[in-house]
């Protein structure tokens, strides 16, 4: 007999939420009267017991949602995720009349109207509109690095991030440019790509004014005016400020 929690369709509204196939198939062995994990093959006399080493087995991810495919470690965390997919959006921003399904987001997000940031790096002066930003920076003093890629082990701060780092391993550009055929599988090189047929350069320098696309061209440039030389030759100690300086006189050497 199948366990009935991995086999029972959790429904909110319209939606029917299932938990993932991959234990679908944990079995009760009537012969032996014991229950066995469908993932690692450790087997358990109560339903309690196998319960709480899934759990464990599946980093505490056993609730599946078939709206986004992510994966939660208890039943009310499953239904905020589909409640914006399944539910109206009645809580409304006034500035700009964007909805939300709980007030709690309509809070967070009347932040970025007011500027206000309660939540306060305790090791720097940098402050954020919502607890999870701050989390999520705090990992950058700390050097805690959660989430792991399957792939190729490399390890990053927070979940968007290990998300995009996976295009790499797909081969997926999900954003295209509407002025011609290229696809990129991140927002901000599909957003440094449109500037190439708009001309916008929104990165203009404070002394001598000249604007660029890119803010990592403003930040080279901005050495010809405080004649910082960054690169420093292995060879003759000679420094300079170019990276293409640098190679041509590396040249010499060689």
């Amino acid at each position: 007999m199948c366990l009935t929690l991995l086999y029972t369709k959790v429904s909110f509204g319209l939606v029917s939420v299932h938990s993932s196939k991959k234990f679908e198939d944990s079995y009760h062995d009537k012969r032996r009267k014991r229950l066995i994990c469908d993932n690692c093959k450790k087997w358990f006399y109560t339903k309690t017991d196998l319960l709480t080493h899934i759990s464990d087995c599946t980093r505490g991810n056993i609730y599946k949602s078939d709206i986004s495919d992510k994966r939660f470690s208890q039943a009310r965390n499953l239904k905020k995720n589909i409640r914006p997919h399944t539910e109206l959006k009645s809580y409304k921003c006034y500035v700009c009349d964007r909805g939300f399904s709980l007030s709690g987001n309509l809070k967070s997000h009347m932040r970025t109207h007011t500027g206000e940031k309660p939540f306060a790096c305790d090791l720097c002066d940098k402050k954020f509109y919502r607890k999870r930003d701050l989390k999520r920076h705090t990992r950058i003093h700390t050097g805690e690095k959660p989430y792991k890629c399957d792939v190729c082990n490399r390890e990053f701060f927070d979940a968007p991030t290990l998300k995009v780092h996976m295009r790499t391993h797909t081969g997926d550009k999900p954003y295209a440019c509407d002025l011609c055929d290229k696809r990129f599988n991140k927002t901000g090189d599909l957003k440094r790509h449109t500037r190439t047929h708009t001309g916008e350069k929104p990165y203009k320098c404070d002394v001598c004014h000249r604007e660029f696309s890119l803010a990592a061209n403003l930040k080279i440039h901005m050495r010809t005016h405080t004649k910082d030389k960054p690169y420093k030759c292995d060879f003759c100690e000679k420094l300079f400020s170019f990276t293409g300086n640098f190679k041509r006189h590396e040249r010499t050497h060689t």
